[in-house]
């Protein structure tokens, strides 16, 4: 140890509140708990009527919740970019009568109303997003005259 001032650095380190020693371990940067709590996300289950479009391949896993009462629960969920949606069966019963009439069907949409047991499922194919139309394109512009024909030669 080094002496400063009639103090050894690991004293000085101590009594300085700013001095900040990262920690390495196996040559990488270890996080402290601020910034592991800064960074903290905890686990969700997102529910898929959150997305505006639905591909209809999307692979569909088995998870288990409990609800209030501490009682296991069943659902399926799709994972996209490290994110699990639930997939509630209703919607799942939605698509299946879509498929019957459109069966090249590749999208779908989740209309979801209410919360909690009175939730409500919608599912529809979807449709892309329209441009909406300004108010200068709404103006009807007159049609514009018929070109003039020359004067037949007598």
């Amino acid at each position: 140890m080094i002496k400063m001032n009639h103090i050894t650095e690991q004293q000085g380190r101590l009594i300085d509140p700013d001095y900040i020693q990262p920690k390495v371990e196996g040559g990488k940067k270890m996080a402290t708990l601020k910034e592991e709590s800064m960074a903290y996300e905890p686990p969700t289950t997102l529910n898929i009527a959150d997305l505006d479009k639905i591909p209809i391949d999307l692979e569909l896993k088995d998870g288990e919740g409990k609800d209030k009462e501490g009682e296991v629960f069943k659902y399926k969920y799709a994972e996209i970019e490290g994110k699990q949606y639930r997939v509630a069966g209703s919607i799942l019963g939605g698509i299946k009568a879509i498929l019957k009439k459109v069966p090249n069907l590749q999208f779908v949409q989740v209309i979801k109303q209410g919360s909690g047991m009175n939730t409500r499922y919608t599912v529809i194919p979807y449709t892309a997003p329209t441009t909406p139309i300004t108010t200068a394109e709404a103006i009807v512009q007159p049609p514009a005259a018929p070109p003039q024909q020359p004067p037949a030669a007598q």
